[in-house]
């Protein structure tokens, strides 16, 4: 698990050591791991800032196939830039993030369903299930392929984005229930691939 100055990494890797993982907590990038998790509750400008001195090689190892899980800001740092503040993401998928809308209570916070948009192996056995949210922005990806979920909160934003190793939940599945653990299974099937 990538530690990069951002809250929520305990209640992560405590939710993946109870599936049997052995998670290892690195301020650097450590090339012989099964997976890769980006956690994340903060700012995305102050976790760019973190990520800068070594974003290049993280983004080459990003992209070299290792199966790779974004949560929350961890999702919202795989694009290109935030309406946050500044600093760059990781550009692993074109878009930015932008704010949930002004007219909705923000943050977004509390228990809120997902929609299925398309199969994933992430979702398998999941639909229109109940999730935990705590954010305020929100990716907007240039390539809407990419979304396997949505949710609405004012309005329908993406909720899980992923190809074929790398994926995000703008949720967090460490504080959602049994669907959340659900989730996590999931990933580490894919793991184990």
């Amino acid at each position: 698990m990538l530690h990069y100055g951002v809250g929520n990494v305990f209640s992560v890797s405590h939710a993946f050591r109870r599936l049997g993982f052995h998670v290892e907590m690195s301020q650097k990038i450590v090339r012989d791991v099964d997976c890769v998790i980006l956690p994340g509750v903060g700012s995305f400008a102050a976790a760019a800032e973190r990520i800068a001195p070594f974003r290049e090689e993280l983004v080459e190892f990003l992209v070299s196939g290792v199966p790779v899980l974004g949560i929350c800001l961890g999702m919202q740092l795989m694009f290109e830039e935030s309406d946050e503040g500044p600093g760059k993401g990781l550009n692993l998928y074109r878009g930015r993030v932008v704010s949930l809308p002004p007219t909705v209570k923000r943050p977004h916070m509390g228990w809120n369903r997902i929609k299925k948009t398309r199969a994933s192996p992430l979702l398998e056995n999941i639909d229109d299930a109940w999730v935990y949210f705590n954010h305020t922005y929100h990716p907007q990806p240039a390539d809407t392929s990419i979304i396997i979920a949505t949710a609405h909160h004012g309005i329908e934003f993406p909720a899980v984005i992923g190809t074929k190793t790398i994926y995000g939940t703008q949720f967090h599945p460490e504080k959602s229930g049994p669907t959340g653990e659900k989730i996590l299974q999931n990933f580490a099937k894919l793991v184990k691939r």
